[in-house]
């Protein structure tokens, strides 16, 4: 499919287009939405660099979303005409897991092909996945939905862990506030680092977060449990990790017998007592490989390895790549 070659000269306002679908997630509509007026506002070189459009999928004209708030478009799909610099398609409750109407996915790939560059914010990855854009292509998504769309789309090359990712023109986002990270890289990319830190900092978020989305599909859900004792452990290990882990270790600090011990955690967790710690310390060493200059070594011994070589098999059992690898992929710049 040819893209659009939609003119980003300095100076030029930009027609950001939000295609939404009923039951929208409010939040993947409203804080990319918000990112990009922020930039408006924050914007002191002459006219806004961008112009925000609402638009309406199923040509209703009403918009509804997952929350209850129900409010209007600027107009409906079939009235959305001209070049479009950014696409952006949020999540519906509607794409998790059920095939969206056709005229859905004739709307997005009318307006897609007259798009510059094509935006998905959280399950908004399975509509560009049904309208064919993502084939071929690398793709994220709620961490939820990551193995769904792997499974049903096996053209796709899913990242699983990515806040978002970037191929060509195409630009998909992780779950919900994920998509605050990918707005604010496309303001990077279009007004430079100055303008997108200034959003970031009056949006009180990060310019760019560390880690990937295993960081919360992990660590939070083990905070989900229904004991408390559990929960208080995660928080422990978490902030311990260069201490004696051993499951005996977490026992006694959690006041309970090995063996009922390690059946309370698989019950509530999901997973044994040492692969969960052994998780831990793969996100924390991580955000480390990310964000600092420290060694391998250095890295290993501060988040609990027994040695570098082990750092190292547990990366490539967990991530499927080595630490050295996964910094020259994801180091910050």
């Amino acid at each position: 499919m040819r893209t659009p070659k939609t003119s980003t000269v300095e100076g030029e306002t930009r027609r950001v287009v939000f295609l939404t679908f009923p039951r929208v997630t409010l939040l993947d509509l409203a804080g990319p939405w918000e990112v990009f007026s922020l930039a408006n506002k924050l914007y002191r070189e002459g006219s806004p660099p961008y112009r925000l459009e609402l638009v309406s999928g199923d040509d209703s004209g009403a918009i509804q979303s997952n929350a209850g708030l129900s409010f209007e478009s600027h107009r409906p799909a079939k009235y959305c005409r001209g070049t479009i610099d950014t696409l952006v398609v949020p999540a519906t409750e509607l794409a998790w897991g059920a095939t969206p109407p056709r005229s859905w996915i004739s709307t997005l790939r009318r307006l897609s092909g007259r798009s510059r560059r094509i935006v998905s914010i959280c399950a908004g990855a399975f509509l560009l996945a049904e309208a064919g854009q993502l084939d071929g292509r690398q793709a994220t998504t709620h961490w939820r939905g990551a193995e769904q769309l792997a499974a049903r789309f096996p053209k796709i090359d899913v990242l699983p862990d990515s806040i978002f990712v970037k191929d060509g023109h195409l630009y998909t986002s992780a779950g919900v506030t994920a998509g605050i990270d990918l707005a604010l890289a496309l303001v990077e990319e279009d007004l430079g680092q100055a303008i997108a830190l200034s959003c970031a900092r009056d949006l009180v978020v990060f310019m760019r977060r560390q880690g990937g989305q295993s960081q919360y599909s992990n660590t939070l859900e083990a905070q989900h449990t229904e004991r408390e004792v559990i929960n208080e452990l995660v928080v422990w290990a978490s902030d311990n990790l260069a201490a004696d882990l051993s499951v005996q270790t977490l026992a006694d600090h959690a006041h309970m017998s090995h063996r009922n011990f390690s059946r309370v955690f698989r019950k509530e967790i999901g997973q044994s007592p040492a692969a969960f710690v052994e998780r831990l310390r793969v996100d924390a060493a991580r955000l480390s490989l990310e964000g600092t200059e420290k060694s391998i070594n250095a890295i290993a011994s501060d988040c609990g390895f027994r040695s570098a070589d082990s750092m190292r098999r547990s990366f490539r059992r967990i991530l499927r790549v080595a630490p050295t690898d996964y910094r020259d992929r994801f180091r910050m710049q």
